[in-house]
């Protein structure tokens, strides 16, 4: 039987499933997910306390809602378990279901740092509609969280938790936030908004132990000074989900391996969203996945399409001071130009020939984003 299978509800599995049936409404279409199957955007986790949102209120579509949507079958709370590339079915506990195509969308886990001390295991990480509802029952008892990670997702948190009203610490090996997307320049000019909202920050030191206080907690940092906290988050990144794809000898490396159609090592079997790697690059990103969905969906409906990505500037959910980052390609030959104004950091990566290959736009420099996107190369021609 010709059949769609999608592994995975997030983002990438319905993106993908929405953009299919445009082109296909007939063909049976089967998702699997490991939660209750409900949609929402998960980018909105960061940002969800400052628009008083609970877990429940973040769902814009029930399970129910989306099989309906999309005529399709969805397997909710289904976790599959292994991949058969032979007889070509995907396994969990309680059913088999059978492909002609399968999709992997089954995203990215939060990277645990090497912690030690008798509560270790109650560091959280939000990666989930599940992990963010936890984190809103612990918070209702905090009067100050530490973040453990000054990035992207750490400093997002960061300002939201401190409009909440509560002392917010941040804790990192690097001297400035984001300082694996950011010119130093730029990371300052973020940190010292952060600061004037009374965010606090411990960079160049590492979160080497947390152990419990009474009622609270206390973390030994590298440099042997001790805070205390009441709530401990953890955001030093993401890895890809490869395990399901690595146990049925589909080729994988930091993610899942695809090629330019998205296909894996195995015919018929494609993957996409936080999981896949394209030509060495995995995009953990809301436009890379919108562009494969887009793509992918044109290939299941028998259209073989070739993925290509244009430049995709990333908009950094800090609204204290706004960030947009379009990063270089990594080992690109190049400088970076930066002015620090009043209003923020403009910060042009240039080559020799002075042609524009990434920049960074802080504060009201965001205005130019559109303008200097157009000057980019794309990132996947």
């Amino acid at each position: 039987m010709n059949q769609v299978v999608i592994v995975g509800a997030g983002l990438a599995g319905y993106t993908l499933a929405k953009e299919f049936r445009k082109l296909d409404q007939q063909t049976p279409l089967h998702i699997l997910t490991e939660d209750d199957g409900h949609f929402y955007s998960k980018p909105m986790l960061s940002n969800a306390l400052s628009r008083s949102k609970t877990a429940e209120g973040l769902v814009t579509t029930t399970a129910v809602e989306m099989a309906a949507q999309l005529n399709a079958t969805i397997w909710s709370n289904s976790r599959v378990k292994n991949i058969n590339t032979q007889n070509r079915a995907v396994e969990t506990l309680e059913r088999t279901v059978n492909y002609s195509k399968l999709v992997l969308a089954v995203g990215a886990s939060q990277i645990n740092p090497p912690i030690k001390g008798n509560a270790a295991d109650k560091v959280m990480s939000i990666n989930s509609l599940q992990d963010y509802a936890k984190f809103r029952e612990l918070l209702e008892t905090a009067k100050n969280v530490a973040i453990i990670g000054p990035g992207l997702i750490g400093c997002e948190f960061a300002n939201d938790i401190i409009d909440s009203g509560r002392g917010v610490t941040v804790i990192g090996p690097g001297n400035t936030p984001l300082d694996r997307l950011l010119p130093p320049e730029a990371g300052k000019a973020l940190q010292d908004k952060l600061s004037q909202l009374g965010v606090e920050w411990r960079l160049g030191l590492r979160a080497d132990s947390v152990d419990h206080h009474d009622a609270a907690y206390l973390i030994t940092l590298s440099n042997g000074e001790v805070i205390e906290t009441d709530l401990v988050l953890s955001s030093v990144g993401l890895k890809p989900n490869i395990e399901l794809a690595q146990n049925a000898s589909l080729e994988v490396n930091r993610g899942i391996v695809v090629d330019r159609f998205l296909q894996t090592s195995i015919n018929d079997i494609y993957a996409l969203g936080d999981c896949a790697e394209i030509e060495g690059m995995v995009l953990p990103f809301v436009l890379p996945i919108m562009h494969s969905a887009r793509t992918l969906a044109q290939t299941l409906a028998g259209n073989p399409t070739k993925l290509s990505f244009p430049a995709m500037p990333v908009v950094v959910k800090t609204p204290v001071h706004s960030i947009v980052v379009s990063s270089p390609p990594v080992n690109a030959p190049g400088d970076w130009q930066v002015t620090v104004e009043e209003g923020g950091v403009r910060a042009l990566f240039q080559n020799a020939e002075n042609k524009l290959l990434g920049f960074v736009l802080t504060g009201a420099n965001v205005a130019e984003k559109q303008k200097l996107t157009k000057e980019l190369p794309p990132v996947l021609e």
